[in-house]
């Protein structure tokens, strides 16, 4: 059995879907599961809605329900030259149940509201392919990711419970096969041991077609994407981008670490421990090879990868007394910096200062400031750039180096990573 997973561009209107049937007929007769995301950009305006309704805001609520309504109903008379009747129940039922719970006052749980809703996108999407695919004469049927994945009650993020998953996965889902060769189901939704809806965490249908995958034992997961495959840089801020044509799960997990945004860095690691393949194929172009992630690390330092973070800042703490940075200053600076949620993109110590780079957008550079003032002084840097090369050579840093400002770096056998800002 193979998994395919299809993202919001794949599917975001009624020639993307059809584009998804003509992928499908070049597996005729194969088993498969194929894992969809929302419908172009409905995730955003699904947590818009969950803003509008925490809000009280019953105007912009309405209003951003009928937009995703006719948004998928324009869809919907696209694909079918008849009404389903049973689809288009479904999906109107969907919509009631949406626009009901705006009377029913909002809950003290933000992230448990948040899951019900924005869930709902993967649930209207899954629907409309499962039926166009069976319109198609595929062998499809849907299934619901919201019995299949049993994870804990932390809502927005939640956590697998991998022995329940499988359990449920070979007793409800794999029998089906029997009967059809396709089933289409939703990627970044699992459920509660209760019954409610949780999510994975935003961009987790990559990790949902991994947990059907390692759970199937299937053969391989193609994630099809609008690029070629894996790039060794962002083409946004590189010029003369390479394909990967294969890398190891190590290297996957290491670029992902470093910031990568091709793959989702949970989908990986169920994979390497089964040895199931991971393809990131264009499906503009389905026939090409795309990238293949698997085992071997034969061929990862073939090509030098470049991941880039812009806007970034950089923190450096001293204590005011200027005595040395210990470990209880470091322990000190984390549990302040969590209070704040600050993610560190990179940190560096030395004898008397402890530096950092956050994202700018993310951070207020005066409430970090005022966080550390009985203790530290504190200095930044802004408008900085964040560049980690991995299998440099001295080609490749003088190539992103040039009328740069170092002002950090750091360096392994491997990775090289600079902060830097331009010259002007």
């Amino acid at each position: 059995m193979k998994v395919f997973k299809f993202g919001g561009a794949s599917v975001k209107d009624a020639n993307a879907v059809r584009n998804v049937s003509d992928i499908l007929n070049l597996f005729s007769g194969e088993k498969i599961t194929v894992v969809v995301s929302a419908m172009g950009k409905t995730t955003n305006k699904l947590e818009e809605i969950v803003k509008a309704y925490s809000k009280n805001e019953p105007k912009i609520f309405k209003a951003l329900v009928d937009d995703i309504y006719e948004f998928h109903m324009n869809i919907m008379g696209e694909l079918f030259l008849e009404r389903h009747y049973t689809l288009y129940n479904d999906i109107e039922d969907v919509f009631e149940k949406l626009r009901a719970r705006f009377n029913q006052p909002f809950p003290d749980n933000y992230s448990f509201e948040y899951d019900q809703i924005v869930s709902l996108g993967e649930v209207i999407s899954s629907k409309i392919v499962a039926s166009f695919l069976f319109e198609k004469g595929h062998s499809a049927t849907w299934a619901d990711a919201r019995k299949l994945v049993r994870t804990n009650n932390l809502y927005q993020e939640g956590n697998v419970d991998w022995d329940k998953t499988e359990e449920l996965i070979e007793t409800r889902f794999l029998p089906v096969f029997q009967s059809f060769d396709i089933q289409v189901t939703q990627g970044f939704v699992g459920h509660t041991p209760e019954g409610f809806t949780t999510t994975l965490g935003r961009e987790g249908s990559d990790y949902t077609a991994g947990i059907f995958a390692y759970c199937t034992n299937a053969e391989s997961v193609t994630i099809w994407k609008d690029v070629p495959g894996m790039l060794n840089a962002d083409p946004k801020w590189f010029d003369n981008t390479i394909k990967l044509d294969s890398i190891s799960f190590k290297e996957a997990i290491e670029l992902s670490y470093y910031g990568a945004s091709v793959i989702h860095p949970k989908t990986i690691k169920p994979l390497q421990n089964k040895k199931i393949p991971l393809y990131v194929k264009s499906f503009i172009d389905p026939s090409a090879s795309g990238t293949v992630i698997q085992e071997s690390t034969a061929k990862d330092d073939l090509v030098p990868s470049f991941i880039f973070k812009m806007d970034q800042i950089l923190f450096s703490f001293t204590t005011k007394d200027f005595s040395f940075i210990i470990e209880e200053n470091l322990s000190d600076i984390f549990n302040r910096l969590a209070k704040v949620n600050a993610k560190i993109n990179l940190m560096q110590n030395s004898a008397l200062n402890f530096s950092i780079l956050l994202d700018r957008s993310k951070v207020d550079p005066d409430q970090i400031i005022d966080l550390f003032k009985d203790t530290y002084e504190v200095r930044y840097n802004e408008g900085l750039e964040l560049v980690t090369i991995r299998h440099y050579d001295d080609e490749t840093l003088k190539r992103v180096t040039e009328n740069k400002e170092i002002l950090l770096q750091q360096k392994t056998r491997q990775t090289a990573r600079l902060v830097m800002k331009d010259l002007g």
